[in-house]
């Protein structure tokens, strides 16, 4: 799986300079530039120029640039992969994946792009593990809409109805080591709500979420990047193990629990996801 955090991966329209211009400014981990859902129909054709115009500016950092193109069903895939092959991004999002065969259609018109996969219906989420295992998958986006459209569920705030979805994507990512991204908050004023479903993405597993909005990156990176509490934590049980192996034993206690090497491989991870959140920040 990447080292790169993933915390917030923010969707900018492509059809937006403005929008994008600001993007390059913000203290995002990923900007998803979106072609698809937020590009409405008379505005993709000028919307994908626009996009290769600004990406040919640069700007944007360590932010992991990622392009959601529309379907290859449509009238705009094939001309939005053209695009994607001019500007070369981080990665090219393809919308409704429902099996390996639509990645490797992707990758014959984009070869080298790392490919993501917007997990939204639930063919898609039956074969999560065989779309992750395709070695151009670098990752999953929850579609938690359109999934919950075509659930016919009334999803609230912990999502129960959707529960199995979401963990059958995550446990297919971990599986092959590719990044899982959580699906929108659409209440974007709502910030007890964003943290609390931030709370249950992050205890779910997911590296990090995707936003519809700026003001929900400081929350959604604080939720996603490890504490103060726990990179302390790491840091004592790292200590405590290496003294307990010193003298010969298996086991160290901190805080009146047992620490055992799987703990401290957990802990390791947190403070290497803790400096490459400094290094990206910096």
């Amino acid at each position: 799986m990447s080292e790169r955090p993933y915390r917030s991966a923010l969707y900018i329209p492509g059809s937006k300079p403005r929008a994008i211009e600001k993007a390059r400014g913000l203290p995002v981990d990923a900007i998803l530039f979106d072609l698809e859902d937020a590009v409405s129909p008379d505005e993709k054709v000028a919307a994908r120029a626009t996009l290769v115009e600004e990406m040919a500016k640069g700007g944007f950092g360590a932010r992991a640039r990622i392009v959601r193109v529309n379907g290859l069903d449509t009238e705009w895939g094939a001309g939005d992969l053209a695009a994607v092959a001019q500007m070369q991004p981080d990665g090219v999002l393809i919308p409704k994946v429902n099996g390996p065969a639509d990645i490797d259609a992707v990758v014959a018109a984009v070869p080298g792009v790392p490919v993501w996969a917007m997990m939204e219906t639930p063919v898609g989420v039956l074969n999560a593990t065989a779309i992750a295992a395709h070695a151009a998958v670098a990752g999953f986006v929850m579609g938690t809409n359109d999934l919950a459209k075509d659930i016919g569920t009334r999803a609230g705030v912990r999502r129960e109805p959707m529960l199995f979805a979401l963990g059958a994507c995550i446990m297919a990512a971990r599986a092959h080591g590719v990044v899982a991204i959580d699906g929108v908050y659409n209440a974007f004023k709502d910030d007890d709500g964003l943290a609390e479903e931030c709370a249950q993405g992050r205890d779910l597993g997911f590296d990090g979420k995707s936003l519809i909005h700026p003001a929900q990156v400081a929350i959604t990176n604080a939720a996603f990047g490890p504490s103060e509490e726990e990179v302390a934590l790491a840091e004592r049980q790292i200590a405590a193990f290496a003294a307990a192996e010193a003298a010969g034993q298996g086991v160290a206690v901190v805080d009146g629990r047992i620490v055992e090497n799987l703990h401290i491989v957990t802990a390791r991870a947190t403070l290497a996801k803790m400096a490459a959140i400094a290094a990206l920040e910096g």
